[in-house]
């Protein structure tokens, strides 16, 4: 009875092989009319493709026009419909952005990507703005300029002078030579002396442009003058021609002698020469 089990599970087997092995080799046949239909399809398809250029983006056809154009203030759209592309579009307006200027039709022919057959198409139409060429080309044009004369003023001509000690800082600096500098000077070391008697004492400023000296002149001088008998040592040193040991001469020779009626008096000390007596002597009084 075991025998007969074995064989007839062996012949199960056996015919679950013989199936298994017919399906596996005849269930995906085709006839040769619907290989050959198949294997054209996919010719075909695969021809398509490999035909067909590839896309990354959709983009739309636009039609290139010739327009003029100024390259410093053009727009992206005008620009597009010259024909640039939108990255040349983009670098115009980041050179623009950086302050950068076309001066010169040459100046856009430097856009990076531009072809020469681009540029030699566009040149004719490009338009610069008078706004945008060189202030150098203004240079021999009679052009009225309206002038700060409160920052730059008009200077006097050769045969006109000024007053020196009754000048002021406007006036000063129609001098020719003469700023904002040498005026304010000019006024600071007059009011120091005590006014002005001669013009050369402009000479005492550093630096002086000897050339402004022809346009100044002393009218009625009457300088302020310091009283030698009654003033302090550190009074006297105020003076710009009094330095400490002419002004401590005086103090010792008022006590030891009196009031001193001439700096004559003072010729015993080397400080008082005949120069320094000279030079001191318009702001002396006794």
């Amino acid at each position: 009875m075991i025998r007969n089990d074995r064989k007839i599970a062996i012949a199960l087997l056996l015919l679950a092989v013989a199936f298994a092995t017919f399906f596996w080799k005849f269930g995906d046949y085709k006839t040769d009319s619907q290989q050959t239909a198949a294997d054209s399809i996919f010719s075909q398809k695969k021809a398509h493709h490999t035909n067909r250029p590839v896309q990354y983006y959709a983009t739309e056809s636009q039609k290139v026009e010739r327009f003029p154009f100024d390259p410093n203030t053009a727009d992206s759209t005008q620009l597009l419909r010259l024909g640039l592309q939108p990255w040349q579009v983009r670098n115009i307006y980041k050179y623009r952005a950086k302050g950068g200027i076309y001066r010169q039709k040459e100046d856009f022919a430097r856009l990076y990507g531009l072809t020469v057959k681009q540029y030699r198409e566009l040149e004719p139409y490009i338009r610069i703005s008078n706004d945008y060429l060189p202030a150098s080309t203004l240079v021999g044009k009679r052009q009225p300029i309206e002038r700060d004369t409160l920052r730059y003023p008009v200077k006097i001509q050769a045969d006109e002078h000024v007053i020196l000690n009754t000048a002021d800082t406007t006036q000063l600096k129609k001098v020719p030579g003469i700023g904002s500098y040498y005026a304010s000077e000019i006024i600071r070391h007059g009011q120091r002396l005590g006014g002005y008697v001669s013009i050369d004492q402009l000479d005492e400023i550093e630096d002086f442009p000897q050339a402004s000296k022809q346009y100044f002149v002393i009218a009625d001088a009457h300088p302020r003058r310091m009283n030698i008998n009654r003033l302090t040592l550190q009074q006297l040193r105020r003076h710009p021609y009094v330095n400490f040991y002419m002004a401590k001469a005086i103090i010792d020779y008022r006590r030891l002698h009196g009031d001193i009626k001439s700096l004559n008096e003072l010729r015993l000390s080397k400080d008082f020469t005949d120069e320094v007596i000279h030079r001191l002597e318009p702001y002396i009084e006794y």
